[in-house]
């Protein structure tokens, strides 16, 4: 099974990041995604750019409209991901629990759909083509 283990934070763990040696969180998160890497269940994972880079698609009117982000208060941003493949929900959660996140932190772990959730599409065009294509980009 696939899971994202996707990063929240808050206003007050931001200020208290501060503090700390940002070398100190490099080797942190290093020494994680190597353990998950040497376990063999890491698949991909990124950190993503301050909210203030981004911008948000709104599709509420007509046309979708583009505004500049950040979109929504801090804790409802998240700032990176984890995609691992584990045997069990219990196993996500043991992953997670490791993560070196501080105070303010919070990791959202959702499991990833599989061909499995569309069993009952099976003879879609475009879920049978999504097979050739996860093959093509060597994700199956």
């Amino acid at each position: 099974m696939k899971y994202m283990l996707i990063m929240r934070t808050t206003d007050a763990a931001v200020e208290a990041s501060k503090n700390v040696d940002f070398e100190e969180i490099i080797n942190a998160m290093g020494a994680y995604n190597e353990s998950m890497m040497k376990a063999g269940v890491l698949l991909a994972g990124e950190g993503l750019s301050d909210a203030e880079e981004g911008f948000v698609v709104d599709f509420d009117a007509e046309e979708p409209i583009v505004t500049d982000g950040p979109y929504g208060e801090t804790h409802e941003l998240f700032n990176g991901f984890w995609i691992i493949q584990v045997a069990s929900r219990e196993e996500a959660a043991e992953w997670a629990r490791r993560a070196p996140l501080g105070p303010g932190s919070k990791l959202e772990v959702r499991r990833v759909t599989d061909t499995e959730d569309f069993a009952d599409y099976a003879d879609n065009e475009y879920v049978k083509k999504e097979a050739g294509w996860r093959k093509e980009l060597g994700t199956e």
